[in-house]
Protein backbone atom coordinates (compact mmCIF):
# COMPACT_ATOMS: atom_id res chain seq x y z
CA UNK A 1 0.00 0.00 0.00
CA UNK A 2 1.21 3.45 -0.67
CA UNK A 3 1.36 5.68 1.73
CA UNK A 4 0.38 9.57 0.75
CA UNK A 5 2.84 12.58 1.24
CA UNK A 6 2.55 14.48 3.94
CA UNK A 7 1.54 17.71 3.40
CA UNK A 8 4.46 20.73 3.54
CA UNK A 9 3.48 23.29 5.42
CA UNK A 10 3.27 26.33 3.17
CA UNK A 11 5.61 29.37 4.40
CA UNK A 12 3.90 32.47 5.15
CA UNK A 13 5.70 35.62 4.20
CA UNK A 14 4.58 39.43 2.68
CA UNK A 15 4.11 38.06 -0.70
CA UNK A 16 1.45 35.66 -0.33
CA UNK A 17 0.32 36.33 3.18
CA UNK A 18 -2.50 38.52 1.75
CA UNK A 19 -3.35 35.72 -0.35
CA UNK A 20 -3.87 32.95 2.16
CA UNK A 21 -5.41 35.28 4.38
CA UNK A 22 -8.32 35.93 2.09
CA UNK A 23 -8.82 32.37 1.51
CA UNK A 24 -9.24 31.95 5.37
CA UNK A 25 -5.96 31.27 6.55
CA UNK A 26 -5.70 32.43 10.15
CA UNK A 27 -1.83 31.98 10.31
CA UNK A 28 -1.70 34.33 7.25
CA UNK A 29 -3.95 36.86 9.21
CA UNK A 30 -1.47 36.24 12.18
CA UNK A 31 1.72 37.19 10.31
CA UNK A 32 -0.16 40.06 8.91
CA UNK A 33 -0.64 41.46 12.57
CA UNK A 34 2.50 41.15 13.60
CA UNK A 35 3.75 42.63 10.84
CA UNK A 36 1.78 45.98 11.38
CA UNK A 37 -0.34 45.87 14.82
CA UNK A 38 2.88 48.21 16.25
CA UNK A 39 2.25 51.04 14.03
CA UNK A 40 -0.97 51.09 14.12
CA UNK A 41 -0.60 51.07 17.51
CA UNK A 42 1.69 53.87 17.67
CA UNK A 43 -0.70 55.93 15.22
CA UNK A 44 -4.14 55.59 17.28
CA UNK A 45 -1.99 56.28 20.89
CA UNK A 46 -1.30 59.14 19.37
CA UNK A 47 -4.12 60.34 17.99
CA UNK A 48 -6.63 58.98 21.48
CA UNK A 49 -3.75 59.71 23.82
CA UNK A 50 -4.99 56.70 26.55
CA UNK A 51 -3.10 53.29 26.17
CA UNK A 52 -6.42 51.45 27.39
CA UNK A 53 -8.18 53.00 24.72
CA UNK A 54 -5.21 52.33 22.07
CA UNK A 55 -5.33 48.80 22.71
CA UNK A 56 -8.78 48.56 22.63
CA UNK A 57 -9.06 50.26 19.24
CA UNK A 58 -6.13 48.49 18.07
CA UNK A 59 -8.00 45.12 18.62
CA UNK A 60 -10.85 46.23 17.02
CA UNK A 61 -9.08 47.22 13.90
CA UNK A 62 -7.31 43.87 13.99
CA UNK A 63 -10.93 42.24 14.75
CA UNK A 64 -12.76 44.41 12.03
CA UNK A 65 -9.81 43.75 9.27
CA UNK A 66 -10.34 39.90 10.15
CA UNK A 67 -14.08 40.26 9.90
CA UNK A 68 -13.86 42.08 6.49
CA UNK A 69 -10.55 40.55 4.69
CA UNK A 70 -12.21 38.27 2.18
CA UNK A 71 -13.58 41.31 0.71
CA UNK A 72 -10.01 43.39 0.45
CA UNK A 73 -9.15 44.03 -2.82
CA UNK A 74 -5.61 44.83 -3.72
CA UNK A 75 -5.59 48.53 -5.73
CA UNK A 76 -1.32 48.60 -5.54
CA UNK A 77 -1.20 50.34 -2.50
CA UNK A 78 0.50 47.98 0.85
CA UNK A 79 -2.14 46.75 2.84
CA UNK A 80 -1.25 48.93 6.17
CA UNK A 81 -2.99 51.78 3.94
CA UNK A 82 -6.48 49.39 4.65
CA UNK A 83 -5.77 49.49 8.29
CA UNK A 84 -4.46 53.11 8.64
CA UNK A 85 -8.66 53.73 7.11
CA UNK A 86 -10.54 51.34 9.48
CA UNK A 87 -8.07 52.98 12.04
CA UNK A 88 -9.17 56.31 11.00
CA UNK A 89 -12.76 56.11 11.28
CA UNK A 90 -12.57 53.95 14.63
CA UNK A 91 -10.74 57.15 16.13
CA UNK A 92 -13.26 59.23 14.28
CA UNK A 93 -15.97 57.68 16.50
CA UNK A 94 -14.10 57.38 19.24
CA UNK A 95 -14.08 61.17 19.44
CA UNK A 96 -17.43 61.56 18.34
CA UNK A 97 -18.02 59.51 21.54
CA UNK A 98 -16.24 61.43 23.96
CA UNK A 99 -17.26 64.97 21.90
CA UNK A 100 -13.88 65.86 23.01
CA UNK A 101 -10.62 66.15 21.65
CA UNK A 102 -7.95 64.78 24.23
CA UNK A 103 -4.12 65.49 23.75
CA UNK A 104 -1.17 63.42 24.83
CA UNK A 105 0.74 64.99 27.64
CA UNK A 106 4.60 65.12 26.54
CA UNK A 107 5.46 62.98 29.77
CA UNK A 108 3.28 60.65 28.71
CA UNK A 109 5.30 60.24 25.39
CA UNK A 110 7.11 56.66 24.95
CA UNK A 111 10.61 57.44 25.80
CA UNK A 112 13.74 55.81 24.46
CA UNK A 113 15.17 52.77 26.83
CA UNK A 114 17.49 54.86 29.63
CA UNK A 115 21.54 55.15 28.94
CA UNK A 116 23.87 56.47 31.66
CA UNK A 117 25.63 58.67 28.58
CA UNK A 118 23.12 59.96 26.03
CA UNK A 119 24.99 61.38 22.97
CA UNK A 120 25.00 64.84 22.90
CA UNK A 121 23.37 64.27 19.35
CA UNK A 122 20.73 61.94 20.65
CA UNK A 123 19.34 64.83 23.35
CA UNK A 124 19.51 67.30 20.62
CA UNK A 125 16.59 65.05 18.61
CA UNK A 126 15.12 64.15 21.47
CA UNK A 127 14.05 67.87 21.81
CA UNK A 128 13.79 68.81 18.70
CA UNK A 129 11.02 65.51 18.51
CA UNK A 130 9.56 67.06 21.95
CA UNK A 131 9.25 70.52 20.14
CA UNK A 132 7.57 69.23 16.65
CA UNK A 133 5.10 66.81 18.61
CA UNK A 134 3.72 69.85 21.20
CA UNK A 135 3.83 71.54 17.72
CA UNK A 136 1.66 69.36 15.73
CA UNK A 137 -0.98 68.93 18.77
CA UNK A 138 -1.93 73.02 18.07
CA UNK A 139 -3.06 72.36 14.52
CA UNK A 140 -6.35 70.97 13.31
CA UNK A 141 -7.03 67.08 13.70
CA UNK A 142 -7.21 66.46 10.04
CA UNK A 143 -3.58 68.36 9.46
CA UNK A 144 -2.12 66.60 12.32
CA UNK A 145 -2.88 63.54 11.02
CA UNK A 146 -1.39 64.23 7.83
CA UNK A 147 1.53 65.48 8.87
CA UNK A 148 1.48 62.21 11.67
CA UNK A 149 1.14 60.00 8.25
CA UNK A 150 3.67 61.57 6.06
CA UNK A 151 6.27 62.31 8.12
CA UNK A 152 6.56 60.37 11.24
CA UNK A 153 4.76 56.84 9.02
CA UNK A 154 6.55 58.23 5.82
CA UNK A 155 3.01 57.03 3.95
CA UNK A 156 2.86 58.06 0.04
CA UNK A 157 0.18 60.85 -1.12
CA UNK A 158 -1.90 57.96 -2.47
CA UNK A 159 -1.46 55.96 0.52
CA UNK A 160 -3.02 58.58 2.38
CA UNK A 161 -5.56 59.57 0.26
CA UNK A 162 -6.66 56.05 0.90
CA UNK A 163 -6.98 56.26 4.70
CA UNK A 164 -8.41 60.00 4.48
CA UNK A 165 -11.15 59.25 2.05
CA UNK A 166 -9.19 62.15 -0.33
CA UNK A 167 -7.77 62.72 -3.79
CA UNK A 168 -3.92 62.79 -3.90
CA UNK A 169 -4.35 66.79 -5.34
CA UNK A 170 -6.18 67.26 -1.90
CA UNK A 171 -3.68 65.37 0.36
CA UNK A 172 -0.96 67.52 -1.45
CA UNK A 173 -2.55 70.95 -0.84
CA UNK A 174 -3.38 70.07 2.28
CA UNK A 175 0.12 68.97 3.30
CA UNK A 176 1.82 72.13 2.35
CA UNK A 177 -0.77 74.12 3.86
CA UNK A 178 -0.18 71.93 6.98
CA UNK A 179 3.05 72.42 6.80
CA UNK A 180 3.10 76.37 6.94
CA UNK A 181 0.62 75.87 9.81
CA UNK A 182 3.12 73.97 11.51
CA UNK A 183 5.88 76.46 11.19
CA UNK A 184 3.88 79.13 12.51
CA UNK A 185 2.50 77.08 15.70
CA UNK A 186 6.86 76.22 15.94
CA UNK A 187 7.94 79.28 15.78
CA UNK A 188 5.52 80.69 18.79
CA UNK A 189 6.47 77.93 20.83
CA UNK A 190 10.42 78.88 20.42
CA UNK A 191 11.48 76.69 17.83
CA UNK A 192 14.48 78.72 16.46
CA UNK A 193 15.39 76.25 13.29
CA UNK A 194 13.96 78.08 10.44
CA UNK A 195 13.51 74.69 8.28
CA UNK A 196 11.88 71.64 9.04
CA UNK A 197 14.02 69.18 7.99
CA UNK A 198 13.34 66.20 6.00
CA UNK A 199 9.90 67.32 5.79
CA UNK A 200 9.68 68.54 2.47
CA UNK A 201 8.75 66.42 -0.88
Amino acid sequence: MTKGRAKIPLEINADNAIRLAREGNSEAFSYLYNLNVTRIYNYIFYRIGSEDDAEDVTSRVFYRAFDHIKTYEDKGIPFSAWLYRIAHNLIANWHRDRQRRKEVPLDDQPEMPHRVDLPETWIEKKQEMDLLMKGMRRLAPDRQQLILLKYLEDLSNAEIAVIMGRTEGAIKSLYHRALLALKDEMVKIGYESTESKGMEE
